[in-house]
């Protein structure tokens, strides 16, 4: 399964679609980058003077990377349009604010999967290779 094959089948699109490009995936994780431009939406109305991405953002970036890409990936061909993916826990430290026209990528590595269960410890880094947050998340395939 190629990247471009994974990025095809996440169930999201743009303005929700959060992953760029894939540059690397195994079964053990995944490395993936984002760029925030800064003409999204969230911009306009989050810390108006000096815009700063939500945190919740943040997250969800990470959980697609980290999380649903790589479920696509060991699910392979069992991964279809009915396959639903849902976050079931979350724990992230933010340690630096990320700003409009930056790039960010993702490292997700697995801490388990099974019983349709798959947790990975994430992390993000900005462009200058500077770790922005990292934790767990956490989901179950269905």
């Amino acid at each position: 399964m190629t990247s471009q094959d994974i990025i095809s089948k996440l169930p999201y699109s743009k303005p929700f679609l959060f992953v760029d490009k894939i540059i690397s995936i195994s079964e053990n994780g995944v490395e993936g980058t984002y760029y925030f431009d800064k003409d999204l939406d969230f911009y306009k109305g989050h810390f108006i003077s000096n815009p700063v991405t939500p945190g919740v953002i943040l997250t969800e970036v990470m959980a697609q990377i980290g999380l649903v890409c790589l479920g696509i990936y060991i699910l392979n061909k069992e991964f279809n349009i009915t396959t639903s993916i849902a976050l079931t826990s979350i724990e992230i430290d933010f340690l630096k604010a990320v700003y409009p026209n930056e790039n960010v990528t993702v490292i997700s590595e697995k801490i388990y999967f099974r019983f349709g269960k798959l947790k990975c410890k994430v992390s993000m880094k900005n462009q200058l290779g500077i770790e922005v947050c990292s934790g767990t998340i956490a989901g179950m395939i269905v």
